[in-house]
């Protein structure tokens, strides 16, 4: 429990990084809580089409008589899953390759930084759209995976600079010296002193994955049965929800998609505090 909170303090402390804190924890509490906090069911079809705001109907509904606010709460579930999924999994990816390639120089160097540059190039959303559109199934493991193929390389880069200065440190070659395996000098003595851009590798994967997904999905590139912020998006522009006055089904999601992605990248000027004592006695 203390290292829980010894994690979050310096997101608490910086007043930018909490806001973005508790704009998250309130979405995911509303992604545990939607059964609690929500009237309906979101598969509810039984009410009139295409209301606009009122009192029973706080968003509106759908065409399919869906109420629109039920529809947000549960598909916050999907966009964090989504969202948080491919940043853990295209950091660990980055993280792996970074780690390896700036502690192995010559030819594993070589190969890996010229993998890492080749998808640098490669343009990634038409990448992303050839990989969603010709996939025999569609859904969140795909667009998990989609995003984890074609966001890692820009973290790997980064993550290799730094562990290929942190190689010539004296207390890596005395680890070196001393006979310790590369595992070793790689996760327990590198890696603790690069926290701080790991965090930041995490936040900048979770955004991108997170717009990334809402853009695939507005596509319809995902799976449409799917309650998620980008599918709300794509049901309502095909259905001209704006023509017949159903602002709200459009506006909502968006405001979500921004919000949450305006958070994380608030919580990003609280990273440096994670491996800067200096800069946590400050706060």
């Amino acid at each position: 429990m203390s290292a829980v909170i010894r994690l979050f303090l310096p997101f608490w402390r910086n007043k930018l990084a909490r806001v973005g804190l508790i704009v998250v924890l309130i979405m995911v509490a509303a992604a545990l809580l939607a059964p609690v906090i929500t009237p309906y069911s979101p598969n509810d079809t039984n009410f009139p089409a295409m209301l606009g705001p009122s009192w029973q109907h706080w968003l509106g509904t759908t065409q399919n008589g869906q109420d629109v606010y039920t529809q947000l709460v549960y598909g916050t579930r999907s966009s964090l899953e989504v969202g948080f999924a491919a940043g853990i999994l295209a950091t660990a990816l980055a993280l792996l390759i970074g780690l390896v390639a700036g502690y192995l120089p010559g030819l594993v160097d070589e190969v890996l930084s010229y993998l890492t540059n080749v998808f640098l190039v490669i343009p990634g959303l038409p990448l992303m759209i050839i990989l969603a559109a010709y996939a025999p199934v569609k859904g969140n493991l795909l667009i998990i995976f989609v995003i984890t193929v074609t966001g890692w390389a820009w973290g790997a880069r980064v993550l290799r600079a730094q562990v290929t200065t942190l190689r010539a440190r004296d207390y890596v070659a005395a680890a070196r010296f001393a006979g310790d395996s590369m595992m070793r000098i790689v996760f327990r003595e590198i890696m603790p002193n690069m926290i701080s851009l790991v965090a930041a590798t995490f936040l900048g994967a979770a955004v991108s994955a997170i717009l990334a997904a809402a853009g695939l999905q507005f596509l319809g590139l995902g799976d449409p049965s799917i309650n998620s912020w980008g599918t709300m998006l794509y049901w309502a522009q095909n259905s001209g929800a704006l023509l017949q006055g159903q602002w709200a089904w459009l506006f909502a999601p968006g405001f979500c998609i921004a919000a949450l992605g305006t958070a994380l990248v608030l919580m990003n000027f609280a990273v440096d505090e994670l491996a800067n004592p200096r800069l946590r006695k400050k706060g």
